[in-house]
């Protein structure tokens, strides 16, 4: 007995250590990019370097203007929830209520080697694929623009979206399903009214997990969106702010590398503000 506390009180002593070690490696990456993005931010003025639209890091008249980076992520993420989530939640629905067994173990498989796949896996074949068709079924110049982003990203977001939903509607108590179809429901009206609403908390959180891969994401939109500091347009080149701050940060010095750390501390509020906007709705629930 003395033997099985002594040993819960190590594991326990383990995981507390564990635990402090994330808790501080996040506050020392807080720390370190407020101390390394304010000092832009004074020179600039946080409402200039907001609102800007021109961003011309390496002019000799420099200009440090985010509104279009942060404009083009809003919407590029926003388009990728919008595209994404209706077919994440519809073949979770499937895969967890109606599929066959057999189905349902190879695209889990498949689920996960998209999960698997390097982001610049998918920007490459988004260069290579998607955005030689952009081009030639819109007649554009370019088809490297904020829609073939959107595709991309709706794309990548799909695996966090199917499997965690897949986990929430498997979680529902079966006693549901079958009071609803004891009532005359049928399989599709129960798995629609009665599951999904009660797998609504997890289902939420696989689109904020979605919205946070997409809204964090660098490199394959990089290569499928041209990468030019444009405001956005649906079929024109844009930048997002990972991708100001990937693209720059290897050659920046100065002013510039000050504002690139500028960018990526306001990436991180939004990040932040996201996982505080999921943790207030969960607590509603709750409640």
């Amino acid at each position: 007995m003395n033997r099985n506390k002594a040993l819960e009180k190590i594991i326990h002593g383990i995981f507390l250590f564990l635990g402090l070690i994330t808790v501080g490696f996040v506050i020392i990456i807080t720390v370190y990019l407020i101390m390394a993005g304010i000092p832009a931010i004074r020179q600039i003025g946080l409402i200039n370097f907001l609102t800007g639209t021109e961003w011309k890091s390496t002019g000799e008249h420099p200009s440090f203007g985010i509104l279009p980076f942060i404009l083009t992520s809003v919407y590029g993420t926003f388009g990728a929830i919008i595209a994404g989530v209706p077919i994440g939640i519809f073949t979770a629905v499937y895969l967890s209520k109606m599929a066959p067994k057999r189905v349902k173990s190879f695209m889990e498989i498949v689920i996960g080697l998209l999960a698997g796949i390097p982001s610049v896996v998918y920007g490459l074949v988004g260069m290579l694929v998607l955005v030689p068709a952009v081009k030639t079924i819109f007649h554009l110049s370019d088809g490297a623009s904020l829609f073939s982003a959107m595709v991309v990203l709706a794309i990548m977001i799909l695996p966090s979206i199917i499997k965690v939903s897949i986990s929430a509607l498997e979680a529902v108590p079966k006693e549901y399903e079958d009071g609803s179809l004891a009532l005359g429901a049928t399989p599709v009206e129960t798995y629609f009214k009665i599951s999904v609403p009660a797998a609504k908390s997890g289902i939420a959180a696989s689109v904020v997990l979605g919205a946070g891969r997409a809204l964090g994401e660098a490199m394959a939109v990089m290569m499928v969106s041209g990468n030019v500091a444009n405001m956005p347009s649906i079929f024109q080149s844009v930048r997002f702010l990972t991708t100001a701050v990937a693209s720059e940060m290897s050659y920046s010095s100065g002013m510039q590398r000050q504002a690139l750390f500028s960018i990526a501390l306001v990436l991180f509020v939004f990040i932040m503000i996201i996982n505080v906007l999921l943790n207030f709705f969960f607590k509603r629930e709750r409640k």
